[in-house]
């Protein structure tokens, strides 16, 4: 048997899974956590990928023939010339640089942006973070020799090779992936140099050769890796047609497309994916973590949270969350909040709270796809992946908040697999077609009015919100 290696480095941790490259069957998993917070050292990354790397057992192996990793998008890592970091990593979910972004609309326009990097200016780009830095931490970015992503920093340290791809590049805000690559020129204006840039591989590309002090035998090749929603549809095997629904930390909702797509108000970004094609996708910042964070405001482990939130009045009893926690991406509310309408002493019971939680998830991700569907994305099917396909409750009302059926594959690390199944690629020369396993169909209702109701009072809410913010 050959296998391969596929790394999640996400928000939250490090994945790392032993594939068998013949099959696409997971034969040993393990995983290390990350830090807490929005702005992170490098080498912390490196840490937990060790750990779950050593723990997986892969440097005992002697048949893996490749490896790839899938991360984390956007996030700034800025290095000096001897490879050292000058300032903590500033990841997708850190907002700081929301004056930066918002200077760059104002600069340009929306559509401007659209056409040279197939992405609006928001504060999660790695561009809006470079302008921060220099403008707020001017020493360091003085001393910035190379800039790349976080899995472009994880393949450095596996390979030796300063490389990327064409998902991840596509999300920086300074490359065109319809196009001409690197706009270099944005940098020059927006952080005032140009720093050296990895090199963007082709789809099945070879970034280079193991190190030897990983272990996993001799001669494995290392991919040129990817975001990680391109790396989830790869393991997913996305098709045009299919839609993603993703709910961890953040929400994402992405289809498959040959063209990029064209969306003038810059909320849909023209990511590219990792076989050639486009990912039109949109995000969300807020997810799991507002069910998880509604749950601990109860008192509840999530179990009872689920058991709360199937026992709410369908339409939540009048109550409506908008869940903009942490900001917004989409809608582009970087400073937003939540807020709570309806409440009366009838309404706000914890069963309500519960479900108005979960509610405001579903519906977020619902605004998700509607947007999607504006910009001629074809929407036949959706599956749903995340720690959020565990949730019941989730799971209870999205059919019916989407309007149609819901597909949910068999539980997996779908950014991990679909690095390894990049790995299989890179080391065969061969893309490996592994089947993809449902594991249930959820169908809307026959009566969707609370549904209906929710949706409407959820839309009001937030118009009113995003006036008030204007």
């Amino acid at each position: 048997m050959n296998t391969v290696v596929g790394i999640d480095s996400s928000t939250q941790s490090c994945k790392v899974v032993v594939v068998d490259a013949g099959s696409g069957e997971t034969v040993a998993r393990a995983s290390a956590p990350h830090p807490d917070g929005t702005s992170v050292a490098p080498r912390a990354w490196l840490a937990a990928l060790r750990t779950a790397w050593r723990e997986a057992g892969v440097a005992q192996r002697r048949d893996v023939i490749g490896v790839a990793v899938g991360g984390q998008q956007h996030g700034m890592v800025a290095v000096d010339h001897r490879g050292e970091p000058v300032f903590d990593a500033l990841l997708w979910n850190d907002v700081r640089s929301e004056p930066q972004a918002t200077r760059m609309v104002r600069d340009h326009g929306t559509r401007w942006w659209m056409e040279r990097v197939g992405m609006a200016p928001i504060p999660s780009m790695t561009l809006s973070k470079l302008a921060w830095l220099r403008e707020n931490e001017p020493a360091a970015a003085e001393r910035v020799a190379r800039v790349m992503l976080p899995h472009d920093w994880l393949t450095l340290q596996l390979c030796g090779e300063f490389v990327t791809d064409r998902s991840d590049a596509s999300g920086t805000g300074y490359f065109d992936a319809a196009g001409t690559g690197y706009r270099p020129e944005l940098l020059r204006e927006y952080f005032g140099s140009v720093p050296e840039l990895p090199r963007v591989l082709p789809p099945g590309g070879v970034a280079g050769t193991l190190r030897p002090e990983w272990g996993g035998g001799e001669g494995v090749v290392v991919g040129p890796g990817a975001g990680d929603n391109a790396a989830a549809a790869l393991g997913l095997g996305l098709g045009e047609g299919e839609v993603v629904v993703s709910v961890g930390t953040s929400g994402t909702v992405f289809g498959c497309s040959p063209e990029p797509p064209r969306d003038p108000t810059g909320v849909t970004a023209g990511f590219a994916d990792a076989t050639g094609r486009f990912l039109p996708l949109l995000c969300t910042i807020n997810a799991a973590r507002v069910m998880t964070s509604t749950a601990q405001l109860l008192g509840a482990d999530l179990d009872e949270f689920t058991r709360l939130a199937t026992a709410g009045d369908a339409d939540a009893g009048g109550l409506t969350l908008l869940p903009y926690f942490d900001g917004e991406r989409t809608p582009n509310l970087p400073r937003a909040t939540g807020r709570l309408e309806g409440m009366t002493r009838a309404a706000l019971t914890r069963e309500n709270l519960a479900r108005a939680a979960v509610l405001s998830v579903a519906n977020s991700l619902a605004d998700c796809l509607d947007i999607l569907r504006g910009v001629d994305v074809e929407v036949h099917r959706v599956l749903l992946i995340g720690g959020g396909a565990r949730s019941e409750a989730l799971c209870g009302v999205l059919p019916d908040t989407l309007g149609m059926p819901v597909s949910v594959p068999r539980s997996d690390e779908y950014v991990a697999l679909g690095a390894a199944r990049q790995a299989a690629w890179v080391a065969t020369g061969t893309f490996p077609e592994w089947p993809r396993a449902v594991s249930k169909q959820l169908q809307p209702s026959s009566d969707d009015a609370a549904a209906r109701a929710f949706r409407a009072r959820y839309g009001t809410a937030r118009a009113r919100l995003e006036s008030d913010l204007s």
